[in-house]
């Protein structure tokens, strides 16, 4: 079964107010990930939320400003794709949606074994996620026009690598 993982498309990286915004070529997607996710839900496939949730020390804003912490507007989904009953939300804390999260177990407990990623951003959180599925053996489909860069070199690079290292279907 195919299960559609969102990845931090959140007020902070996708609004322009937002502390990480990630700019206009990030917004373009919202319309591709609103398709998809209203595939998925119609197809009764399940849609899963990651978003990042930080705690206000923590460390990765040794590297990023502080954004996405817990409790606040910027880490909340964007209202255009909003979580419905039934989908999940998941927090995390690094750029691998699956480390130290519930998102391994949650997808063998649904029966998913391929995963279609969307969301920002394709050079960090998006990559990190392939490799963390492609490494507990998930297929990876990566649909090019519902991921985003503030980074157009990154993006391109990032596209690439997942299809060549993680074997990742990038259609």
């Amino acid at each position: 079964m195919r299960g559609l993982v969102v990845i931090d498309m959140l007020n902070d990286f996708m609004d322009p107010r937002g502390i990480l915004y990630c700019g206009e070529a990030a917004r373009k997607i919202i319309p591709e990930v609103k398709k998809l996710i209203e595939e998925f839900r119609s197809r009764k496939e399940p849609v899963i939320y990651v978003c990042d949730a930080h705690d206000p020390d923590d460390r990765e804003f040794q590297a990023f400003p502080a954004h996405c912490v817990k409790g606040t507007w910027g880490a909340e989904v964007i209202p255009e794709i909003a979580p419905e009953p039934g989908d999940k939300v998941l927090p995390k804390t690094r750029f691998d949606a699956f480390f130290r999260t519930e998102l391994e177990e949650v997808l063998k407990e649904l029966e998913v074994t391929e995963v279609w990623l969307c969301g920002v951003c394709t050079s960090i959180c998006v990559m990190d996620t392939a490799a963390g599925a492609f490494f507990r053996g998930f297929k990876v489909v990566v649909p090019k026009r519902a991921v985003g860069d503030f980074d157009p070199e990154a993006h391109a690079f990032a596209l690439r690598r997942m299809e060549r290292i993680y074997k990742a279907k990038v259609i």
